[in-house]
This record gives C-alpha cells, structure tokens and sequence, in this order.
C-alpha cells in the first residue's frame, strides 16, 4: 500500500465513521482521530462478514462495500459507547 492507499483508508474511515455517529442515537463526544479508527475498525469487521457471507472465490480477503462497512462501524461504536467510554 501506497501513499495514496493511505490517505483513501484515512478518507474512507473518517466518512464511514462520521456516516455510524450520525446514524447511532445519541450524542458520541470524540475527535476526528476516533471517528476515523471507529471507521476502519467498521470496515475491517464488514470485510470480515462479508468474507463469511460471500466467500471470495479465491479464497483471498476482500474489502467490504459502504454497506457492510458502515453496519461494521455502527457495532464498532456501540462496543465503544457501552464498555470504553
């Protein structure tokens, strides 16, 4: 990976996070660094069930879609929100 993979995982976790506290009720105190690792947590979790789900015919890892990757966030931050903060 790259610089440029860097700064779209950077990118993409920031949206996807800021997408889960948006859509989680109530108010989540925490700084732009939180909602980005709350979105690649989420999306790394995605992929995971995705893989369970629809397994890669090649048997490699594939990146979840916004969908799963979001779903992934949102338990991410609940797991947060009851147990670390």
């Amino acid at each position: 990976m790259g610089i440029m993979g860097l700064v779209r995982l950077i990118v993409a976790g920031i949206v996807v996070g800021a997408v889960a506290r948006w859509i989680m009720p109530g108010a989540q105190a925490m700084d732009i660094v939180r909602t980005c690792v709350i979105g690649v947590g989420g999306s790394l979790l995605g992929g995971f069930v995705s893989n369970l789900l629809w397994p890669s015919p090649h048997g490699q890892f594939h990146p979840a879609g916004w969908i799963m990757s979001i779903a992934g966030a949102l338990v991410v931050l609940y797991g947060y929100m009851q147990y670390i903060h």
